[in-house]
């Protein structure tokens, strides 16, 4: 990444450096008119421009430019901290776009579960995968942050890409929340905290430990809906820069990674205050 604005950044200096040297160099008719006291019309500047000889040296300018760099490396983080922050930027501003326009897909999709407070005021959504090393242990930050906060709606998206075994487990997750809502939560818990690989067979364990009626499960299972809502669900990360998980949406920001309790609860915190 460094050394691609390296190599971008002394291309813009060599450019600049070019332009500025042949700019000069084409105004030397104009200064030198001027001072003579010529009135000469803007074509005859112009020709006369024209017929000036370039004597900059690229390869010349090219090594000053490299040397300066050299000794001052500090400018290349200044560079790299101002393009980082320019393109958070412009991402902020697409996500905000797509929020505002997918708002009832993103935060109240009749298949996601929730846990918390299902009417709370403030709602944090996370995308995750059963199979996901970092979302299992995400759990306890979600975990933390419902108990701490009576207000929080966590809603739990199902985005399975980490292969079919993930796509199973996610099925009878989405047929068992059809089936049982009320006892989402430990299902969920149960599956992503739980020890080895989440697969269907796994996932109807659980279910059948829960209560739930195997026939009745594995019919929810056949339901045509929830393949459709996996494909929304992945035109909608597609359209947010999703790409792994866990990744969050809350309020009108999109955060990436298993970052922490304390910084989902700043971003909370921050949805709250613009409520």
């Amino acid at each position: 990444m460094i050394r691609a604005i390296l190599l971008g950044t002394t291309g813009l200096a060599v450019a600049l450096v070019m332009l500025g040297a042949g700019f000069a160099a084409g105004n030397a008719p104009v200064a030198q008119a001027q001072a003579a006291g010529a009135e000469e019309t803007p074509a005859v500047v112009q020709m006369a421009a024209a017929e000036t000889p370039t004597t900059v040296d690229r390869k010349e300018v090219e090594g000053i430019v490299r040397d300066y760099l050299l000794k001052n490396p500090e400018i290349m983080l200044e560079v790299q901290g101002a393009l980082e922050a320019k393109q958070q930027e412009e991402q902020r501003l697409a996500h905000l776009g797509v929020i505002d326009d997918n708002k009832d897909e993103i935060f109240n999709s009749a298949f996601d579960g929730i846990v918390g407070n299902r009417d709370g005021k403030v709602t944090i959504v996370e995308f995750y995968d059963y199979n996901c090393g970092f979302c299992k242990r995400a759990i306890e930050d979600m975990q933390a942050l419902t108990k701490a906060d009576p207000e929080l709606r966590f809603v739990l998206k199902e985005f399975p890409i980490l292969g079919p075994d993930s796509q199973k487990a996610s099925i009878v997750s989405m047929a068992f929340h059809k089936l049982m809502p009320e006892k989402y939560g430990e299902f969920h818990n149960a599956l992503l905290g739980g020890q080895g690989r989440a697969t269907e067979e796994a996932a109807v364990k659980i279910a059948l430990s829960l209560g739930a009626d195997e026939a009745k499960l594995r019919e929810h299972m056949q339901d045509p809906d929830i393949p459709a809502a996996f494909a929304k669900t992945y035109e909608l990360a597609n359209k947010l820069a999703i790409t792994g998980t866990p990744s969050y949406v809350v309020g009108n920001e999109v955060i990436f990674g298993a970052l922490g309790k304390e910084v989902l609860a700043e971003k909370i915190e921050a949805a709250k205050s613009a409520l």
